[in-house]
């Protein structure tokens, strides 16, 4: 093994000087000798015309010393020889070269934390290609900038050649990755109105913790550190500091090599409050007292720009609904330093008249573009409306089939024409599902699902999943259309089979076969309506002989035909994880289409979030329902059952008519349930996922068509209140809580710890 090739330039020297001296003897001849022969030696590989073509002398020219200089040097430039010398003998030019060897293989060793194939990727060396050191070190140089985008600055590459036969090497890449370069502090300079706690948490930039082994938001990363730049600009104007600037943010890089020091200087100037806020109108149609009411920043309060492009958005909306589509909102700014007031003047402008001329979409390999083409709220021959073409954007991130997404307009053919272009860049829709857990209500728990959300490219869900728990099995084929007769309405069924272990609860076990039919759509963007018919078989087994009477008698099979409806009016800002608005709930179903079983059933629920201070979040939620035999009591299978997580510290079934003799849970036809709950920190790392809930439940199960003496039903008010802990681990949410029931009666069967917990991968 041989480190890096010499290019000798001692011998380069004595060449130069002897031919400079060569120059002068033949200046003091008339005519000077010209070169007779050029001879070329050591070439193995190359032929001796390719190696004279690059000499910018030929035989026949003036043996000029400037000009074999000048070949020498192109020589080394073609990058084809490691050395190369220039003799002359009388009026003989002897070129001797060294070749450089040919790349035999590329190897990396020591890479673990980065594939062979990415490192490849970035480099320009590859086998059989001429070796030269000067590509080697930039390639080692991409290695090590590879290195740092992962976040090991510490990394070191050392080439290395293998010499063999034939003038040709082994280029090896002996890869030293080092640990991974955190960020040990995070430190701002300049700061007066908050602390370097809140600024640390308006960042991505993370300092290092043990805690975080599952993130990369405690590694360096200078773009991550230009980003948060501009979030730290963001927040400061949101909070009424127009004036803000970041003058630097430094990273330096700690003496052992492991570790970033940042530094965020910044001047945080004054803060101010909004002035006069006016809006006018150059439309002479339209009134500015029409557009007020979506203005949401207000005299008085705090400057905030973020609020201020809210208000543009809302009223370009607006104008839009009231038929002006080529408006614009354009904010004027006033800011009076010495009182420290920023005055807002929207004027309303009317702006170009500009349709769209085509909808360009591109990037879409699997996907059709009528899946795309109809989520634009925009088509062709429309008049362009940036609110629109914003709101379609969105509708297509929404559809989670692309990676990335933008629509973007550049001009068309005509001066009143555009063109919107759609550019996506696709992901995989497929998912396959493996899961586990625990909860109280149903034991250990696992699954497997194979979906596939975007089926054919056409938009399409298919899913089939297997569910198996302690008390509960559940198989399910399910399908939707979400374009059903080219319309917004999303049609599909689904075909199932579940079987339930209800033994702790009623001794008996359940099953359920059969299938539903929905369709659904969106009113407005509040207000949807889901619309479901089902037709299935339930079974009521394994009762034992000394279960109660009321269970008995309800053993064997019924035929169910059921056609019901649900309205959802959602103002939540999550549906997920919510911390703002409410919604209300209203669903009705009817059994008796067929079948053996008639009833009526409604239910109905709300939930109101509100937050009380950052990230503390009050909620308060109910839900009630009645059902009703036609003609016919209600059975067991189709009555209610409350406790468990509709009501924290009773059992499931736990509340409710029950037969004392037995001590089964019979259900009931009439239930209510409330919760009250207050979400906040527990003070700890964000980065840890926990968060802490005080709350406080209540409600009551009651009703049966027909009773008999050992059966119990007060019908009275059941609560409890308790506390909680959910930890967003990277393995799944948990939940913990711990309840104290407060009214009871002393037959009810009571809980007061709960767990569940699972995960998908």
């Amino acid at each position: 093994m041989r480190k890096w090739g010499s290019m000798r330039p001692l011998a380069i020297l004595a060449v130069v000087m002897g031919m400079i001296g060569l120059g002068m003897a033949a200046k003091a001849q008339q005519g000077g000798p010209a070169i007779s022969a050029i001879v070329v030696e050591g070439n193995q590989r190359i032929e001796s015309e390719t190696v004279r073509s690059y000499l910018t002398v030929q035989e026949g020219d003036p043996l000029d010393p400037f000009a074999l200089n000048d070949s020498l040097r192109a020589l080394f430039a073609s990058g084809l020889f490691r050395d190369a010398d220039l003799t002359v003998t009388g009026t003989v030019v002897t070129v001797t070269v060294d070749e450089n060897p040919i790349i035999n293989r590329v190897v990396f060793e020591g890479n673990d934390r980065i594939d062979t194939d990415v490192l490849e990727a970035e480099i320009q060396s590859r086998p059989r290609i001429v070796y030269t050191q000067t590509q080697v070190a930039d390639d080692a140089d991409r290695i090590l900038e590879v290195y740092r985008r992962s976040g090991r600055y510490a990394a070191a590459v050392d080439p290395q050649i293998i010499t063999l036969d034939q003038n040709r090497v082994d280029l090896v890449f002996e890869v030293e990755e080092g640990p991974l370069t955190g960020v040990d502090r995070i430190s701002f300079v300049g700061n007066r109105a908050f602390g370097d706690g809140t600024l640390r948490g308006e960042i991505l930039t993370e300092e290092s913790a043990w805690w975080r082994i599952l993130s990369s938001s405690d590694n360096y990363d200078p773009d991550r550190l230009t980003f948060d730049r501009e979030l730290l600009r963001n927040f400061y104007l949101s909070e009424g500091y127009a004036d803000f600037r970041v003058v630097s943010a430094v990273a330096e890089l700690a003496p052992e090599g492991d570790g970033f020091f940042v530094t965020f200087t910044v001047e945080e100037g004054e803060r101010y409050s909004f002035g006069a806020i006016d809006v006018q109108s150059a439309l002479p149609d339209l009134s500015p007292e029409e557009l007020r009411s979506e203005i949401t920043t207000f005299e008085g309060d705090w400057y905030d720009a973020e609020a201020v492009e809210a208000s543009i958005q809302a009223m370009t909306a607006r104008l839009g609904e009231l038929g002006y589509a080529f408006a614009e909102v354009r904010p004027r700014i006033e800011r009076d330093r010495d009182n420290l007031l920023i005055g807002v003047t929207y004027d309303i402008q009317q702006g170009p008249r500009v349709y769209v001329q085509r909808i360009d979409i591109v990037g879409n390999v699997r996907t059709q573009d009528q899946v795309i083409r109809r989520e634009m709220r925009l088509v062709e021959g429309d008049a362009f409306n940036t609110a629109r073409l914003r709101r379609s954007e969105q509708e297509i991130r929404d559809l989670d089939f692309f990676e990335t997404v933008d629509v973007s307009s550049v001009p068309g053919d005509a001066p009143d024409q555009t063109v919107i272009v759609v550019e996506v860049e696709e992901k995989s829709t497929g998912e396959l599902s493996i899961g586990a857990g625990y909860s109280t209500n149903d034991g250990a728990l696992a699954d497997f699902s194979l979906r596939e959300r975007n089926l054919l490219g056409q938009g399409q869900d298919l899913r089939l999943g297997l569910s198996l728990a302690t008390s509960r099995q559940e198989i399910d084929l399910s399908f939707t259309e979400p374009y059903f007769l080219d319309r917004r309405l999303a049609a599909g069924f689904d075909i199932f089979r579940i079987t339930r272990d209800q033994q702790d609860v009623a001794s008996y076990d359940s099953e359920e076969t059969g299938f539903a039919l929905r369709a659904g759509y969106n009113i407005n963007e509040s207000l949807s309506q889901n619309w479901t018919y089902t037709l299935r078989q339930d079974s009521i087994s394994n009762v034992p002989s000394d279960a109660s009477i009321f269970v008995r008698e309800q053993e064997g099979d019924r035929i169910t035909s059921s056609i019901g409806q649900q309205l959802l009016f959602d103002q939540r800002d999550s549906r997920v994880n919510p911390t703002e608005g409410y919604f209300l709930r209203a669903g009705t179903e009817f059994a008796g289409l067929g079948g053996d079983v008639t009833f009526f059933r409604a239910t109905a629920g709300a939930g109101y979030y509100y937050p009380v201070a950052e990230e503390v979040v009050a909620s308060l939620s109910a839900e009630a329902g009645m059902i009703s035999g036609i003609g016919e009591d209600v059975r067991i299978f189709n009555r209610f059952f409350i406790g468990g997580r509709d009501l924290r510290g009773f059992r499931r079934g736990g509340i409710g008519p029950r037969d004392l003799f037995t001590d089964d849970a019979l259900g009931g036809n009439t239930f209510f349930t409330g919760s009250a709950e207050m979400s906040f920190p527990l003070g700890l790392p964000e980065e840890l996922g926990l968060t802490g809930a005080v709350f406080a439940d209540f409600g009551t199960l009651t009703g049966l068509d027909s009773s008999g003496p050992t059966v119990v039903d007060s019908g009275s008010i059941r609560s409890s209140v308790g506390i909680g802990v959910l930890w967003d681990s990277p393995f799944g949410p948990v939940r913990v809580d711990v309840s104290q029931p407060v009214s009871k009666e002393s037959y009810d069967e009571t809980e007061r710890f709960s767990l569940s917990f699972g995960t998908r991968f």
